[in-house]
C-alpha cells in the first residue's frame, strides 16, 4: 500500500505536458509580440482592398506593404503623413460615412482590437471623422445627405470603450459651474445624446494627445475654427484687448497655417458653424490648450490652435457662455505671453550674435636668460 501511495504521489507531482506547453506559450513575450505584429500587419494590409489607389500627392515610394513590413507597423502607420492623406481623402469624400462604408467598418473593427497602437491609429482620424460628421449633421443640406451610421458606429465604439473603462463616471476635468452626469451605455447616436458621445470621444483623444501626429492636431484646430464660425461679428471685440500689430501678426499666422496644410497632407475640409454645447467645447478647449502650450508641438499646430481659440472666444462672447469666455481668454493671454517671450529670446540671441567679441590682447612672456 505504501508503494501505491508513493506512485500516486510521484504521479501527481509531475505537471501535465499539455498544461506546461499552454502556460509557456501564454507567458512567452516573443510569441506575444509576434502575434501583435502579425495582427497589425494584417489590419494594415487589409486596407489595400478598401483603398486600392493612392492620391497623386502621395510619395511615389509610399506603400501600405512597406508600413506593414516594419517592426512596429501600427506606429509606422501612425507617423506616416502619406498614410494619413490616403485615408483622409476617402473619409472626406461626399459618399463617406454610410453604414456600408468599408473604411468606417475598418476603423470600427480596428478600434475594437486589443492592440493599443492600432487604437491610436483610429484616434488620429477622430478630428476628421467627428469634424466631417458634425458639419454634415448641422449643414443646411443635411436632409439630402446620405446616412452617417458608419461615422456613428466608430464614435459609439470609442464612447462605449470609455464608458466601460470609467465605470460610467463622467470625465474628471475641472469646469466652472458645470455638472456632468454619469455616462450611460448607448446603442445609437440620438440627437439628445450626440454632444455627450462626441464629447467623450474627444476627451479620449485628449488623453492620448501626446501620441497624436501633428497633422491630426492641426485638423482638429481647423475644424474648431470652422465650428465657431469664421464670420462671427464678435471677432472685432479682440481689438479691445490686443493691439493692432498683434492682430496683424494673427492674420499672417492664420494664413501661414492654411498654407502649411498642403505640406502636412491635410485634406481641405468643409467645416460649418455648429452648436457648441459644453460637452463638446470642454474637451475641445483642453486639446487646443495643449496644442498652444505643449513644449513638443510643431509651429503649425501652435498657429492653428492660436487661430482657433480666437474664433472660439468670439463665438463664446456672441453666445454669452461665461465658462467658455473665461477659458478662451485665458488661453489667448497665455499664447500672447508665450509668443512675446519667444520673440524676446530670439531678439536677444540675434543681438548677442551681432555683437563683435572684443579682441584679446597678445600676451608678452618675459623669459629670463
Amino acid at each position: 500500500m505504501d508503494s501505491n501511495n508513493k506512485n500516486n504521489s510521484s504521479t501527481s507531482s509531475i505537471p501535465h505536458p499539455t498544461t506546461t506547453t499552454t502556460t509557456s506559450t501564454a507567458t512567452d513575450p516573443v510569441q506575444s509580440w509576434w502575434e501583435t505584429v502579425s495582427k497589425a500587419r494584417s489590419r494594415i494590409l487589409s486596407l489595400s482592398s478598401i483603398l486600392p489607389s493612392l492620391p497623386s500627392s502621395s510619395s511615389s515610394s509610399f506603400s501600405l506593404s512597406s508600413l506593414a513590413d516594419s517592426d512596429r507597423p501600427a506606429l509606422s502607420f501612425l507617423s506616416s503623413p502619406d498614410a494619413y492623406s490616403l485615408l483622409s481623402s476617402s473619409l472626406s469624400s461626399p459618399s463617406s460615412g454610410s453604414g456600408s462604408d468599408p473604411l468606417c467598418q475598418w476603423l470600427y473593427e480596428t478600434y475594437l482590437s486589443s492592440d493599443p497602437n492600432l487604437r491610436l491609429v483610429v484616434l488620429s482620424f477622430l478630428p476628421l471623422l467627428s469634424g466631417t460628421y458634425l458639419s454634415r449633421i448641422h449643414s443646411s443640406e443635411s436632409s439630402s445627405a446620405p446616412s452617417l451610421s458608419g461615422f456613428e458606429a466608430v464614435l459609439l465604439a470609442i464612447y462605449s470603450s470609455e464608458v466601460k473603462s470609467r465605470a460610467g463616471k463622467p470625465p474628471q476635468a475641472p469646469s466652472v459651474g458645470v455638472l456632468s452626469g454619469p455616462l450611460e451605455a448607448q446603442i445609437a447616436v440620438k440627437s439628445t445624446k450626440r454632444p455627450v458621445i462626441v464629447g467623450v470621444a474627444l476627451d479620449c483623444y485628449f488623453k492620448h494627445i501626446s501620441q497624436m501626429p501633428a497633422w491630426s492636431k492641426v485638423e482638429l484646430c481647423r475644424f474648431a475654427g470652422a465650428w465657431a464660425g469664421q464670420d462671427c461679428a464678435c471677432q472685432d471685440k479682440f481689438n479691445e484687448y490686443d493691439d493692432a500689430d498683434y492682430f496683424l501678426e494673427e492674420r499672417n499666422m492664420m494664413m501661414s497655417s492654411s498654407e502649411s496644410e498642403d505640406n502636412l497632407g491635410i485634406t481641405k475640409s468643409k467645416g460649418v458653424r455648429i452648436p457648441l454645447p459644453w460637452e463638446i467645447l470642454q474637451p475641445l478647449l483642453r486639446t487646443i490648450g495643449h496644442c498652444l502650450l505643449g513644449p513638443f508641438n510643431t509651429q503649425d499646430a501652435k498657429d492653428a490652435a492660436s487661430a482657433a481659440v480666437r474664433r472660439l472666444y468670439a463665438r463664446a462672447s456672441h453666445d454669452l457662455v461665461p465658462q467658455a469666455i473665461l477659458a478662451t481668454r485665458s488661453l489667448i493671454h497665455l499664447d500672447k505671453r508665450t509668443r512675446e517671450a519667444a520673440r524676446a529670446a530670439a531678439a536677444n540671441t540675434s543681438s548677442n550674435a551681432n555683437t563683435p567679441a572684443k579682441a584679446k590682447k597678445h600676451e608678452i612672456l618675459l623669459v629670463s636668460k
